[in-house]
């Protein structure tokens, strides 16, 4: 018997709780993995609570990325004691997930985890932080550089703002941080942010389609009404990497930044990345994002204290990487 957080849905609603399940409660897979280490994403938040249309059965065992070593495998990719990372692939959502001591998934849903790189380190990074890599790894492939005008990243004192921020300053760009949160702005300033901008001044629409061009990339979380905003603030051939949706799944604009000044509208999505693009985000990571910052941005935790951070993800009250100790 092992500890999972298990949530039960009744009629009165959904209850998580930590209890002992077994190796037989366990889905069927390719691989046994003992999990060290789980992370919170606001997924997380609407598995461990209302479910937000992403589970699909009950009882459940939410955590969309774990890492560990592998106590048992059918696939010969992997043998007894390979330190692997798994984010994305529903798992969490659709399928059983890492809150829990042990869990049993494909193979294919794997990833060694990089030489350097702990499994503590893996899930301060987490879903949240790969995104933001695929994010950054995207907007280079569009032609972003350090020399150019300052990058944006808005939602930044969240996951992914985070970790791109911590990742954009170590690559050498300058990059100004957007936050709702006064009090957030030491803690992006202590990242490698150079300005602060307030929500307030960038979340309000506009009738003019282009302003001044002011931003040479964006990583944008929010969507709405800002990631409109932001659209027509974009110098010319510039691009913005859209990862999230917290401000909202409308997208109240125009064609003309994208007809007059050639601005693309990259959307990243994490959960089904191919194989070899996921190696490939994880080597970066491993290599590109310091990890004295990652350490500032972690706040610990344990498969108890789940339910309470869960609400509070959902409400925005998350500040940077918590990490579950599965074992505490």
């Amino acid at each position: 018997m092992f500890n999972a957080l298990v949530v039960e849905k009744t009629e009165t609603g959904t209850h998580a709780a930590v209890r002992e399940i077994s190796y037989d409660d366990l889905p069927a897979g390719d691989v046994t993995v003992l999990v060290e280490y789980s992370t919170v994403n606001y997924k997380d938040g609407l598995c461990i609570g209302p479910g937000g249309g992403l589970v699909r059965t009950y009882p459940h065992v939410p955590g969309i990325d774990f890492a560990g070593t592998v106590e048992s495998s059918d696939d010969p990719r992997y043998k007894a004691g390979d330190a692997v990372v798994l984010t994305g692939w529903r798992v969490g959502e659709k399928y059983w997930g890492g809150y829990s001591q042990k869990a049993r998934v494909k193979a294919d849903y794997l990833v060694p985890l990089p030489e350097g790189l702990s499994s503590r380190q893996a899930m301060a990074v987490g879903t949240a932080g790969f995104t933001a890599m695929l994010a950054i790894m995207a907007l280079e492939d569009h032609g972003l550089h350090p020399e150019q005008a300052p990058v944006l990243v808005t939602g930044a004192a969240g996951g992914v703002g985070s970790v791109a921020i911590a990742i954009l300053v170590n690559l050498g760009y300058e990059v100004a941080a957007v936050t709702g949160r006064p009090e957030a702005s030491d803690y992006l300033k202590a990242l490698g942010a150079t300005q602060i901008v307030a929500r307030s001044d960038i979340n309000e629409t506009t009738k003019r389609p282009l302003e001044a061009e002011t931003w040479s990339g964006c990583v944008d979380a929010v969507g709405g009404n800002m990631l409109a905003r932001v659209l027509g603030q974009m110098a010319y051939g510039a691009s913005v990497a859209a990862v999230g949706l917290a401000g909202g799944a409308g997208l109240p604009t125009t064609v003309i930044p994208f007809l007059l000044r050639g601005v693309n509208l990259l959307g990243i999505d994490s959960v089904m990345q191919p194989f070899e693009n996921r190696k490939r985000a994880w080597a970066r990571i491993a290599n590109d994002l310091p990890m004295d910052k990652l350490e500032g941005m972690i706040t610990a935790a344990t498969l108890a204290d789940l339910p309470a951070l869960g609400k509070d993800i959902l409400r925005g009250q998350v500040q940077g990487r918590v990490v579950v100790d599965v074992n505490a």
